[in-house]
C-alpha cells in the first residue's frame, strides 16, 4: 500500500485532526476578540501588553487541546498506518481500532508523552552527533552551506521519526511500549541515510506545497478585509490561524504517512545488534533513559530478540511474509524473545550483571546486553 493510498483510506483521522484545529483557531479569535477589545479601552499601550498576552494565551490553548484530545487522534493515526503497512489492510472501523490499540498499548496519556518525549529526545541527540561527525568535511569549499541546507531538512523530518518509532511499537503488541519504542529508535539510527534521502523528497514537495496553500488562504483573506476596511493586522494573524490549520490537517499527516511508508519498508529487515546499543547509550541520556525503562519492564528478557546463537538479530517465524514486500520474510515476528534453550560452547561467559550464560566470544550479554 503506497502512502498516496495510505493518506486517502485514512481520511477520518485528517478531519479529526481538521476539526481539532479548527476548534483551536475558534477559541483563539474568541480570545483575541476579548483581549483586543480590553486593550483598546485602556488605549495603544495596553492593545500590545493584551497582544502579548493573548500570544501566550493561544499557546496554552493549543496544549490543551492537542493534549486532552489530539495526542488520541494522531497515536491512533499511528497505529492504523502501522497496521496497515505490515498487513495491507486498513481495520473496517479504524477509528474504533486506533482508539483500541493505543488505550491497550499505552494505558494512559501520561505513559504515552513519556515515551513520546524520550524518542523525540532521543532522535534529536542522535542526530546531532552524526551531524557533528559529518562537519570534519567543513574544510571542503561550499561544504558548510550543502550541511547548512541538509540540517534544514534533517531538522525539519525529525519532527515525524518520532511517529515512525511510535508506529514500531504498535506492531509489535506483545512487548513493552519501552523497549518497543527503543528497538524502533535502533531502526532509524541503522537506516539514517535512507530515511532522511526520503525525508529530504519529501520536504521538497512540501515547501512548495506550503507556498501555494499560504497564497490560497492569505490573499482572498487580506483582500476581503480590505474591500471592507476591516484591520489588515488581524486578517493577517486569521490567515496564519488557517494556514496553521491546514498545515496540521493535511501536509503534516502527509508527511507522517510519506516517513512511516519509508520506515516501515526497512523496518523488519534491519538487523538489531547489541553494539549500537551500547553506542547510543553514549551518544544520548535521552536514549538510555529508554532503554533502562525497556529493560525495567521485562529485566530476563533478551533485548531486541538476541539469540544464544550470537545474540545479534531478530528471532523472526519463519516464513512468514510482510504485506506489501511479497515473497519476503518477517524477521521481527517476535521481538524481544528469550534466548534459545542451545548449549553453549565450552568456555561459556556469564554476566556479571544479570549471571546470563553466553557462548564463548560473545561481546554483549544474550540477556542485558550488557557488555561483557
Amino acid at each position: 500500500m503506497t502512502a498516496k493510498q495510505l493518506f486517502s483510506k485514512t481520511m477520518p483521522f485528517v478531519w479529526a485532526k481538521l476539526l481539532l484545529g479548527g476548534a483551536t483557531v475558534l477559541v483563539c479569535v474568541i480570545l483575541l476578540a476579548i483581549f483586543m477589545g480590553l486593550g483598546w479601552l485602556f488605549g495603544d499601550t495596553a492593545i500590545v501588553i493584551m497582544f502579548i498576552l493573548w500570544l501566550g494565551s493561544i499557546g496554552a490553548v493549543r496544549y490543551f487541546i492537542m493534549h486532552a484530545l489530539g495526542y488520541l487522534v494522531k497515536a491512533g493515526h499511528i497505529a492504523v498506518i502501522a497496521e496497515a503497512c505490515f498487513t495491507g489492510q486498513i481495520p473496517a472501523n479504524q477509528v474504533a481500532y486506533g482508539k483500541e490499540m493505543v488505550t491497550k498499548r499505552f494505558a494512559t496519556s501520561a505513559i504515552y508523552f513519556a515515551v513520546d518525549q524520550l524518542i523525540s529526545g532521543a532522535v534529536k541527540q542522535i542526530q546531532d552527533k552524526i551531524a557533528k561527525l559529518g562537519n570534519k568535511l567543513d574544510f571542503i569549499p561550499g561544504m558548510g552551506a550543502v550541511a547548512g541546507l541538509a540540517q534544514f531538512f534533517v531538522s525539519i523530518s525529525l519532527g515525524y521519526i518520532d511517529e515512525c518509532c511510535l508506529g514500531w511499537t504498535f506492531y509489535n503488541k506483545d512487548q513493552g511500549a519501552f523497549k518497543s519504542a527503543a528497538d524502533g529508535v535502533v531502526i532509524y539510527a541503522q537506516n539514517w541515510k535512507v530515511l532522511l534521502k526520503d525525508a529530504a523528497k519529501t520536504m521538497l514537495k512540501v515547501i512548495l506545497l506550503t507556498v501555494l496553500v499560504a497564497l490560497l488562504i492569505f490573499v482572498p483573506i487580506g483582500l476581503l478585509f480590505k474591500l471592507l476596511k476591516w484591520s489588515g493586522f488581524v486578517a493577517f494573524v486569521l490567515a496564519l490561524l488557517i494556514a496553521w490549520v491546514v498545515k496540521f490537517a493535511f501536509m503534516d499527516s502527509y508527511i507522517m504517512i510519506q516517513m512511516m511508508a519509508s520506515y516501515m519498508s526497512v523496518a523488519p529487515n534491519t538487523v538489531i545488534t547489541f553494539d549500537l546499543y551500547s553506542t547510543l547509550c553514549t551518544w544520548s541520556k535521552k536514549f538510555k533513559e529508554l532503554f533502562t525503562k525497556g529493560q525495567e519492564e521485562a529485566p530476563q528478557a533478551a533485548y531486541a530478540g538476541a539469540a544464544a546463537t550470537g545474540g545479534q538479530a531478530y528471532a523472526g517465524a519463519a516464513g512468514q511474509t510482510f504485506a506489501g514486500n511479497a515473497g519476503t520474510v518477517n524477521p521481527v515476528q517476535q521481538a524481544y524473545t528469550a534466548p534459545t534453550a542451545a548449549a553453549p560452547a565450552a568456555g561459556a561467559k556469564f554476566c556479571g550483571q544479570c549471571g546470563f550464560k553466553n557462548e564463548a566470544g560473545t561481546k554483549f550479554c544474550g540477556s542485558c546486553g550488557a557488555k561483557l
